[in-house]
């Protein structure tokens, strides 16, 4: 395993147990069995760090590119929904912290819009997905795509708030996926 895979690992356990905001560098240097002199040679600071854990060690999120128009409209968001789920599962603990200051939530919102991120891109990514299926006449054509990729996120980022909160590990329960994907079907399909 390279050196930047071991700190990756090392990185995620320690915001993992610590969030990012009380994560050091030189813990995670430590966990990583590395320096932080090292650590700082394959991360320029610990945001770029953070995006990379985010990036490489979470559950992926997004469908491929050309999803819209295969599988089926239903099948394809229960995927990404259960994708969000997992993600925001595991990335709450590590991202929370960030809101205990100012300060750092100020310095986290400028690293994360540098690296053309934010908390924005899922809605983003699945509002593109349903226009994308609107576009090939599998999505309704007035259907308020925009609110349904809102409804589906926020509904995914609520129960990981959830799961972080009553300490329930991670948030594979059975059929939610579906669950959360069958209320919003009507709206979106043409037949």
């Amino acid at each position: 395993m390279s050196t930047r895979e071991r700190i990756l690992d090392a990185a995620a356990r320690v915001m993992r147990e610590r969030g990012v905001a009380h994560a050091t560098t030189k813990e995670i240097a430590r966990a990583a069995g590395c320096s932080e002199a090292l650590l700082y040679r394959h991360f320029d600071d610990k945001q770029g760090l953070f995006m990379a854990v985010l990036q490489e060690r979470m559950p992926a999120f997004a469908l491929p590119d050309d999803a819209a128009g295969t599988g089926t409209v239903e099948g394809n968001l229960v995927r990404l929904v259960g994708g969000l789920l997992d993600f925001y599962a595991d990335s709450f603990p590590i991202s929370a912290s960030i809101f205990s200051s100012s300060t750092l939530l100020a310095r986290h919102r400028e690293a994360i819009a540098a690296h053309g991120a934010g908390p924005q891109v899922p809605h983003l990514r699945l509002q593109a997905y349903l226009e994308a299926e609107r576009k090939a006449g599998r999505v309704r054509p007035d259907a308020d795509v925009e609110a349904v990729a809102r409804l589906l996120v926020g509904a995914a980022l609520h129960h990981a708030f959830l799961v972080a909160f009553w300490g329930e590990g991670n948030a594979a329960e059975p059929g939610l996926g579906e669950r959360l994907v069958a209320p919003v079907l009507p709206a979106l399909l043409t037949g």
